[in-house]
């Protein structure tokens, strides 16, 4: 081998430079371990909420150290941010979290560059463009213009009642072309969006999560945010989805009110079907009926147990009222509140109001702690429907506590805002009103003005705060707001038990398999085994080095990368160790044989290789999250392998050899092991059919009829895994939840314990309230079966934690739509790509032609093995992100297999000019036979290990790929090299007959 130095001098600084950045990871862990202790030391787990304060002060210490020096190497010094940013990231499936995809409404921001127009043809241009979107693989904005030109007539996009506006004069006038317009939208949407990111990326900033990852996706609106790691789970998606809408607006005093509500109530009664009581009692006068409401409210009358209740649609809902002078006109349920807004927005209804409150703005309160009631408030409207102030004007928020010693946010605003400011608080004072402040559709506090006019533009929010609330809204309103609504279309929750958990099993079939593996190699292959071993290992410090050193993120399915790895270097080594045997036998010399044998493997090693590789590019494109992660360490897997089979393996096996040792490159046990095999594969090639075809009428005819387990990747929905104290019966909490959610599927997860409950229940809202309504309801349902659990245990996020929510998944059916497209064109990519560079290779199209339809085969296979077992089998089958992962994965073992009985027959073809092309065939598929059960069966090995130690919420994954091995093998031998053989026999015989 030529540069031996180069190559020592290489591994050597790539070990060193591994090793240094893994130490960044053991630094960093030491020290986020010592926080944890600190925080249990100062708050005892008797105190309340005690694992919300530990984890204030986990994160009060680690800022507290953020730029001291916690990392001497001597050379250099690192504070504990730098530590951090070096070290190696795990992902939300290894440490607990978030991972959320944001969609930003596209639609509210055409409505607020149109200035909220009434045009017909626009708003039915949105609506038609919602409607389009259902189907629909184009952006909101392209399936908008569709919508438009479909009905627009003689409108124009630049008309004075669209995007010829105030606010877009100057970009947009009334000569315009749509197209021009269009372009100047497309522009404007762009910078929304770009401004939605940066203030979500502000805001994740100020919240202060470790390695926080937050992404656009293309130029959908969608925003991918990962916060690994996070503790509090729903404060963390108020954050995120919170739009941060300030207004100031002046308050009605509530009792200006009374009547109108009265009156709306009277009118309610024909509209609203409602039932009387008693249907036996009359009603009393309406005169009469009027004088006692009205009173009611006022808290002037006397209850009297023995009066009659009358039904009334509005009144009824009324739990409380407002303080007389006060701007609260009366108490609600929590539950009734878009019941009484609806009421409230009726045109006949609002046909009530007097000329002076006509455009009235109806909103509620923030509720308070503990309670499930929340008040009514009546806000001096305009036809405009806009705040005299909004939030636009603050420069700065903080958080502080105000003179009772509660939480509130302090602010300050610019020149502009604290004239305004001026004014309403002047005017507030001389009138003895209110003014409300409102944070996105809520009034979290009305106060009144008691010392005069406020200049200077200070002002303070207060609304029975937690700290972390005052924060938090601090930080959103520094941040700024959101252009427009950003709802969670797709949301994935870990506790952070669930993934300590996973980093076990994950660390334990690691080391399984990685044992397994190395004592194979040297049974089977003697000393250079242990050389092909010692390599091994270098790649898998290499590979977690280049992991931390790119900042990439580690993931359950990526410790599976790795591992996968392994084989794929053992593949390699053995391609090399079978290539050197079959040297030896030749009769030639140690060196010599040695020398042919890397020479000769390298062909199939690079083409087997770079198969491999182009599908994981393809799956790192399209996948996100975990997959992504997966495909991350996989092409990392297929670089290092490279180098540390054909270099280190090398420089050892020379090294050893140059020093009078000798290797026979296998054991007394293996010496002889498929040696002399005259296998007829081609003649066995019609009954191969005849099984294949079996098996794959089989296969269609029950994904036809049986179908598939599709996952909620694929079909939108919620799943949860739920753990309990003791075993469940599935079959009893899916009868159990039907009844809460109208229809729910619960299923074994793992251990009896353990269920994956999946429901499309309210699939198309995504707020957070009906992720905290359904929470609830689960809660509800299962609680005969958790043993006494609190709500709060139930869904808290301690490390701890042995029962209760443990994972929560979320995908809304739009994303559900294009990941199914997205899977699917990975797949046909792959194999398109994959069909091309094997045509460029092996310079005949019926060699691409073998491996693609074997590629055909084994994935028909694995599908039809998943429709057939996945109602009996003992874990999951779903049909999701990780299924596609796998089958890409099958598709990159199978054509590794082909590829190097391809590159044989190529190889024989060349040197045996005078054979006919069946003996090439047959003894091409002979001579790599070793190679093909050698490579299966460690392959193997190490995939079963990860099934059976990996942790449940990989299993059918590595089922997927298991499957997929066995039948590749098969196929590589059986479908791929026949299919090429008879296509080129067809075209040869019928080039004589011509």
């Amino acid at each position: 081998m030529q540069n031996k130095g180069l190559v020592k001098l290489f591994a050597l600084l790539f070990g060193l430079v591994s090793i240094y950045q893994l130490s960044f990871t053991f630094k960093a862990n030491q020290i986020e371990s010592e926080a944890q202790e600190i925080a249990i030391n100062k708050v005892a787990d008797t105190e309340e909420n005690y694992r919300a304060k530990r984890s204030i002060e986990e994160t009060n210490y680690l800022e507290s150290i953020a730029t001291d020096t916690v990392y001497n190497i001597g050379i250099a010094k690192f504070t504990y941010n730098e530590v951090k940013q070096k070290a190696m990231n795990l992902g939300l499936d290894l440490k607990g979290g978030i991972n959320v995809i944001l969609q930003v409404s596209v639609k509210d921001i055409l409505k607020g560059l149109a200035n909220n127009t009434k045009d017909p043809v626009f708003n039915k241009a949105l609506d038609d463009a919602t409607e389009l979107q259902k189907d629909s693989q184009n952006t909101y904005l392209e399936d908008f213009f569709i919508a438009f030109d479909k009905i627009k007539g003689d409108t124009k996009l630049a008309s004075p009642d669209i995007f010829y506006t105030k606010a877009l004069d100057g970009e947009i006038d009334g000569s315009m072309t749509d197209d021009e317009v269009k372009s100047i939208i497309e522009t404007k949407i762009d910078e929304s969006i770009v401004s939605a990111f940066e203030v979500l990326r502000k805001r994740i900033d100020e919240f202060g999560v470790t390695s926080p990852n937050i992404q656009r996706l293309g130029n959908s609106g969608r925003i991918l945010v990962e916060l690994p790691g996070v503790k509090d789970v729903e404060r963390a998606t108020g954050l995120l989805q919170s739009t941060a809408q300030l207004e100031f607006w002046d308050a009605y005093k509530g009792e200006q009110f009374f009547p109108f509500l009265v009156q709306a109530n009277e009118v309610l009664k024909d509209i609203v079907k409602v039932d009387k009581v008693d249907e036996g009692v009359e009603s009393q006068d309406e005169e009469n009926a009027e004088d006692s409401q009205i009173d009611a409210l006022l808290g002037e009358a006397e209850t009297d147990s023995t009066a009659v209740a009358i039904v009334n649609p509005l009144f009824d809902l009324i739990k409380g009222q407002g303080y007389q002078g006060g701007p609260v006109i009366a108490s609600f349920e929590l539950k009734d509140r878009e019941t009484v807004l609806n009421y409230l927005s009726l045109p006949q209804v609002r046909a009530l109001l007097p000329a002076e409150q006509r455009y009235a703005k109806f909103a509620f309160g923030k509720p308070d702690k503990n309670s499930e009631l929340v008040d009514l408030y009546a806000l001096v409207g305009n036809r405009e429907n806009v705040p005299q102030l909004s939030g636009a004007v603050v420069t700065d928020a903080r958080n502080q506590f105000g003179p009772t010693g509660k939480s509130e946010v302090s602010m300050q605003m610019n020149a502009k805002g604290a004239k305004i400011w001026e004014e309403m608080t002047g005017k507030a004072f001389t009138q003895g009103s209110q003014i409300a402040i409102v944070l996105d559709n809520i009034v979290y506090s009305a106060p009144g003005v008691t010392t005069g006019p406020i200049a200077g533009g200070s002002s303070s929010i207060s609304g029975d705060f937690t700290l972390n609330e005052a924060i938090d809204l601090a930080n959103v309103l520094r941040a700024g707001k959101l252009p427009a609504s950003a709802d969670i279309i797709q949301s994935e929750v870990v506790g952070p038990s669930l993934g300590q958990e996973a980093i076990d099993s994950g660390t334990k079939s690691f080391m399984i398999a990685l044992a397994l593996v190395l004592l194979w190699m040297i049974f089977y292959y003697g000393k250079a085994g242990g050389f092909a071993d010692v390599a091994m290992i270098l790649n898998i410090l290499l590979i977690f080095g280049i992991l931390s050193g790119l900042g990439a993120v580690l993931t359950l399915p990526g410790i599976a990368g790795i591992v996968l790895t392994i084989g794929m270097s053992v593949d390699a080594n053995v391609l090399i160790f079978e290539r050197i045997r079959e040297e030896i036998v030749k009769g030639k010399g140690q060196k010599e044989a040695i020398q042919d044998g890397f020479k000769n493997a390298l062909s199939s090693i690079l083409d087997a290789n770079i198969t491999t590789g182009l599908t994981a590019l393809i799956l790192f494109i399209f996948g996100t999250g975990p997959i992504k992660g997966f495909a991350t360490t996989l092409l990392i897997g297929i670089g290092t392998s490279l180098f540390t089979a054909i270099f280190i393996t090398r420089l050892l096996v020379d090294w050893y050899v140059n020093r009078g040792g000798k290797l026979d490159f296998s054991t007394a046990i293996t010496k002889n092991l498929f040696r002399n095999i005259n296998i007829e594969f081609l003649k066995k090639r019609k009954v191969a059919y005849i099984i294949s075809a079996v098996f794959i009428i089989v296969s269609l005819g029950s994904l036809f009829t049986n179908s598939l387990d599709q996952g909620v990747d694929f079909v939108g929905g919620r799943t949860y895994q739920v753990r309990f104290a003791q075993d469940v019966s599935a079959s009893e909490i899916t009868s159990t939840l039907s009844d809460a959610f109208g229809s729910a599927d619960a299923k074994t997860f793992g251990d009896a314990n353990q269920l994956k409950i999946t429901t499309k229940y309210k699939v198309n809202e995504t707020g957070a309230e009906v992720d905290e309504e359904l929470r609830k309801a689960l809660y509800t349902a299962l609680i005969p079966h958790l043993d006494g659990v609190s709500y709060e245990d139930f869904i808290s996020d301690a490390d701890t934690k042995t029962v209760g929510l443990m994972k929560y998944y979320k995908v809304s059916p739009t994303i559900a739509d294009d990941i199914k497209q997205a899977s699917f064109w990975a797949i046909l990519g792959s194999l398109i790509v994959v069909f091309l560079y094997i045509l460029l290779r092996f310079k005949k199209w019926q060699y691409s032609l073998g491996a693609v339809a074997a590629v055909f085969h084994d994935v028909l296979i694995v599908l039809g093995v998943f429709s057939l077992t996945y109602k009996f089998m003992p874990f999951s089958m779903e049909i999701d992100q990780a299924f596609i992962a796998a089958i890409l994965t099958v598709i990159g073992y199978s054509l590794n297999d082909t590829v190097v009985v391809f590159d044989r027959i190529r190889e024989f073809f060349n040197e045996h000019t005078s054979w006919k092309f069946d003996k090439v065939v047959n003894v091409s598929l002979s001579s790599t036979l070793s190679r093909t059960l050698n490579t299966s069966l460690t392959t193997l090995v190490v995939l079963l290990a990860i099934f059976i130690f990996g942790g449940d919420s990989i299993r059918g994954f590595m089922f997927a790929l298991i499957v997929g091995v066995i039948v590749g093998t098969y196929s590589s031998l059986f479908i791929a090299t026949p299919i090429m053989y008879d296509t080129v026999n067809k075209l040869e015989g019928k080039k004589k007959n011509d």
